[in-house]
This record gives structure tokens, sequence and C-alpha cells, in this order.
């Protein structure tokens, strides 16, 4: 991966419910910035933004509820199923996304950053510039108890949710590091301290 940017960049994945947010709220305890594909995405069709108004002129304003916010629902119901408008709707948002994070990590003054991508592994093409990628893995019988409980939903629903994301084994194909979170607190924090200390040698060497 060839970067092009000053600051050291770990992409930071996983499936569904593996645990990627007590992953990165562990090393925003270190003092490293997190930079989050999914606030990049509200933020890129905030109320005002170009990007709502490109939805908006393809999609129509029934998109839109009272506030003349994105009504999400109704964006769901939309495009599930229907893959020209999924793509439709992608192709406004992904690249926006994308340029969101780059100039976030363009700003950043720590040692090193993350930026926080679920679909990494779906959209990997796009990021050959960071420099790392941590996967957050868990089994999918621990994947399935969490989004039930999280999500207070049935197996058969859970399932077909983690069903729809890029298969296990791609992802850690992708991967230089894997936390294996099985939900034990003390060795998440071993090992977000273990690549803590990694990753600041890295950064380092790179000055």
């Amino acid at each position: 991966m060839t970067s092009t940017h000053p600051r050291f960049v770990v992409a930071l994945t996983g499936g569904i419910a593996a645990g990627k947010s007590a992953v990165s709220r562990r090393f925003e305890a270190l003092g490293i910035h997190v930079y989050d594909a999914d606030i990049a995405a509200r933020e890129v069709i905030a109320p005002g933004s170009a990007g709502l108004g490109e939805i908006v002129a393809h999609f129509g304003a029934d998109v839109l509820d009272a506030r003349g916010e994105l009504d999400r629902a109704a964006m769901r119901q939309r495009v599930f199923g229907n893959d020209a408008e999924r793509r439709a709707l992608e192709a406004i948002t992904h690249p926006r996304v994308r340029t969101w994070l780059r100039e976030h990590v363009m700003a950043d003054r720590g040692p090193y950053c993350l930026l926080a991508i679920p679909l990494f592994a779906e959209n990997h093409d796009h990021y050959r510039w960071v420099d790392r990628v941590l996967v957050v893995d868990a089994p999918e019988s621990v994947q399935l108890q969490r989004l039930m409980l999280r999500d207070g939903i049935d197996e058969a629903l859970a399932r077909r949710m983690i069903e729809r994301q890029a298969r296990r084994e791609h992802r850690l194909s992708l991967a230089h590091d894997v936390i294996e979170n099985q939900g034990d607190e003390a060795t998440l924090d071993h090992a977000v301290a273990e690549l803590h200390a990694r990753y600041l040698s890295l950064a380092q060497a790179r000055h």
C-alpha cells in the first residue's frame, strides 16, 4: 500500500457485532483519533449539503422527513432488493465519505490515526492508500448472540444481516492485524495496548 499523506493510517474493520466500537473506544482512550465512516455518511448528506441535494434530485423529495433530513427508513425501503437504486445511492454517498475520511486524515496531528470502516472488505480497492488493516474478528455464533441481544431481533434476521456482508474469510485475508474478540474485556485491553505500541513504532519508523 502506498501512502500519500503524512499520517500513519490504520483501517479498522470487522463483521457486524464483532466489537469494532469497543476497540475504537480503547484506541480513543489512548489519545488516538478514530474517524468513523458511519459518522461521515451522516455528515455528507446533512440538510443543505450537496450530497442530500443530489439524493433528492435522483430519488425525489419524498425521501425527506418533516425536518428536511433524509428519512433513512424510507430510503432503506426504496433501495432494499433494488440493486440499481442501491448503486445509485452508493454512487452519491461513497465518494463523499472517502473524501471526508481523507480530509480528516490530512488534518490529523496525532502519531497515527484509525479509520473505522465497516464495509472495508467490500470497498478495499478505494482504500489502498491506508498503511495497515486491523480486523476485529468474532465467531459467527458470537456475532449472532450479540446482534440478537443488541437489536432485539430473531436469529433468522440476524443471520441474514451477517450473510449480506463480506465473508469472514475475505475480511481476514486483507488483515495485517487481527483482534479476536470473544468478549473478554481484559483480553481486549491487552490486544489494543499491544497494537498501540506497534503502531507508534511503525509511525515513528516512517519519520
